[in-house]
């Protein structure tokens, strides 16, 4: 045994300097550059946060238009990329896909190696612009359903509920209070300084690797279900609630089991994760305005576990981000697998901020361990 300290899972351990973002613990608001998460929400564009997490600063109106009219150009998918998505498995997890279809894109890009921060916010960028597109094809060619070309005249969020649902009567792509409803969960979704995803990509790009594969890797730690395959499992849970009649004996229950209640705490925030309130507002405005997808009977089976979680937990646990996504994305019309690749679309902006910052401080990520197998020994003679 060793007498060092050791934090289990780096537990209050202060890693590095960020400006990107960081949670304000007086007023319980998260801040991306300075500025709190719910007024980006109500004020500003998803193309507008994804510059202010790269570059620091809110775009004036040019630089908004050229990021516009430069991602719009680069939405569309080439028939290599669209046949090795169509290869892969119907069965398996659509994070698996988006691995996949990122490394296949940077195998394409003719620099192996990251050259300067200018390449990293140009490969954003690539990602920014494609990563909707892929995800709209996969659910498409799950439901046996033929892919819909990106639309350079429509905006982020209606062009890719566009290419998931099409423009037919009812469609998300259609309705505009679907749309800014969509728009808001990418803004919210995008940055939380040093998450397990945002680590992961951070290491590899401590090593020198290229933006591609710390993007991959960090794709790979949100598939988990303790970090962005949350929002799937409370979904997941909500389905099999299913009468909000059982939502408070459902959730008793796991609470004298000790089994974790998904969307519900957070490492980072002790009074409540700040961006539930704008996304609990666009979840029940979503519910109110499609009572014909059941949506009522969603929102009293979360009012009744928030309730119930907080009434019977010593710390009066309250809900995370994932728990009014994971339903406002179902009566959107997203299936369960999917709602960690939405996270993916929102988070390549806060992952490939935090490589740029990584990039122009170099300095490899390499922490110690406290050794606690047995003394050292010898193998015997033969």
């Amino acid at each position: 045994m060793t007498d060092q300290e050791v934090r289990k899972g780096l537990y209050g351990v202060v890693a590095d300097y960020t400006k990107i973002s960081k949670v304000n613990p007086e007023t319980n608001s998260l801040l991306y550059q300075g500025y709190p998460v719910h007024e980006l929400a109500e004020r500003a564009s998803f193309e507008e946060v994804a510059l202010l997490l790269w570059n620091g600063e809110l775009p004036t109106a040019d630089e908004l238009a050229e990021f516009r009219s430069v991602t719009a150009a680069r939405r569309g998918l080439d028939q290599a990329l669209i046949d090795v998505i169509l290869a892969m498995p119907t069965d398996c997890h659509p994070m698996d896909v988006l691995r996949t279809a990122v490394s296949f894109i940077g195998a394409n890009d003719p620099e192996k190696f990251t050259v300067d921060a200018a390449h990293i916010r140009d490969a954003a960028t690539t990602l920014f612009a494609k990563l909707p597109t892929i995800v709209a094809l996969d659910i498409r060619r799950r439901r046996g359903e033929g892919y819909i070309e990106p639309d350079p005249a429509k905006g982020y969020s209606e062009n890719f509920l566009w290419m998931v649902f099409g423009d037919g009567e009812g469609s998300p792509a259609t309705v505009a209070s679907d749309i800014e409803a969509f728009e808001k969960s990418m803004v919210l979704y995008a940055e939380h300084s040093f998450n397990a995803s945002t680590f992961t990509a951070r290491v590899i790009t401590s090593t020198n690797s290229d933006t591609y594969s710390a993007v991959a890797g960090a794709i790979g730690a949100l598939k988990g279900p303790l970090h962005g395959g949350a929002n799937e499992f409370v979904m997941h849970n909500f389905v099999e609630v299913g009468d909000p009649a059982n939502a408070e004996a459902w959730t008793l229950d796991k609470l004298s089991k000790k089994e974790l209640v998904m969307g519900f705490g957070h490492r980072v925030y002790k009074k409540g994760d700040s961006r539930v309130p704008t996304m609990e507002a666009c979840f029940k405005k979503l519910a109110s305005e499609h009572p014909e997808k059941d949506s009522a009977k969603w929102v009293e089976i979360y009012d009744i576990m928030a309730k119930t979680m907080y009434d019977n937990t010593s710390i009066h646990i309250m809900p995370n981000l994932d728990f009014p996504a994971g339903p406002a994305y179902y009566i959107l019309g997203f299936d369960i697998e999917f709602f960690t690749p939405l996270f993916v679309m929102s988070r390549i902006t806060g992952w490939t901020a935090h490589i740029i910052e990584q990039f122009e401080n170099p300095t490899i990520i390499r922490p110690l361990a406290a050794y606690n197998g047995p003394d050292e020994r010898h193998v015997p003679q033969r």
